[in-house]
């Protein structure tokens, strides 16, 4: 990961995704915003229990930074629900979104993703032009929300698996992604990505999963960043309890 400070601003790049001039994203971090314990500082989330008034400082920040003015969120649920945005629709945006996943087209439109441990998945298609950013934490893990994105950026948009580039953000590593339910939890297919200790290694789930959409591999880049073992940069439900969330953004310019 390519680690950029703007103005005091710190966010990560996908070495992959960095090299296309006509796209931007960013990864943030938890530094400088405005929010107090347990939200400290740069949580973009309304729905944890911070002040709304900061947390539209904190997404303030974001659009000065990418230099972005329009800057998409969802109430994320933990489902498999996708929002198509595209330039040939008549409605784009004014009503509140619900999903998991965004897929655009749209120039200037910045998609939006909160973790504190889930994945955030960015997407780029450079030869239609066309960006997703998707929520998968460990329920939507398993009902494959990633693989059910590109099969709408396929059939929406026309892109091409093979020529998707994909990163796969800060979230909970196979070091600290304990599951002792997980007979209850997590399908009986998936438990081939446990160890002995009930570790689950949700990196390469994903991995699999994008490849079993029709990525390929050298398109493919896992940040390997554990939120909790390194709240000093990132949120983590699982090492905190009540905390903010940091957003994971990507958008054509």
């Amino acid at each position: 990961m390519l680690l950029n400070d703007k103005n005091g601003i710190l966010f990560f790049q996908f070495p992959n995704l960095a090299g296309f001039s006509e796209i931007q994203h960013g990864i943030f971090t938890r530094k400088c915003g405005y929010s107090k314990e347990p939200y400290k500082s740069l949580n973009v989330s309304f729905e944890v229990g911070d002040h709304p008034g900061i947390v539209e400082q904190n997404r303030d920040i974001l659009c000065r930074c990418i230099k972005g003015k329009e800057f998409v969120y969802a109430k994320q649920k933990h489902a498999t629900q996708i929002i198509i945005l595209a330039k040939n629709d008549k409605v784009h945006s004014n009503a509140p979104f619900a999903g998991d996943a965004m897929i655009t087209d749209v120039l200037s439109k910045y998609l939006v993703i909160q973790v504190a441990d889930c994945q955030s998945l960015l997407l780029y298609d450079p030869a239609r032009h066309v960006v997703a950013n998707i929520h998968s934490g460990w329920r939507g893990s398993i009902k494959n929300i990633i693989g059910k994105t590109i099969e709408k950026m396929e059939k929406k948009f026309g892109c091409r698996p093979k020529n998707i580039i994909a990163g796969i953000g800060p979230s909970l590593g196979p070091c600290c992604a304990e599951f002792v339910n997980y007979k209850k939890e997590i399908p009986f297919n998936l438990w081939k990505y446990k160890n002995n200790d009930n570790l689950f290694d949700f990196w390469a789930l994903s991995r699999d999963q994008l490849l079993d959409a029709g990525l390929l591999i050298k398109n493919i880049h896992s940040s390997n960043i554990c939120t909790k073992c390194n709240t000093d940069l990132f949120f983590s439900f699982r090492g905190e309890g009540t905390t903010g969330r940091f957003a994971a953004v990507i958008g054509l310019k």
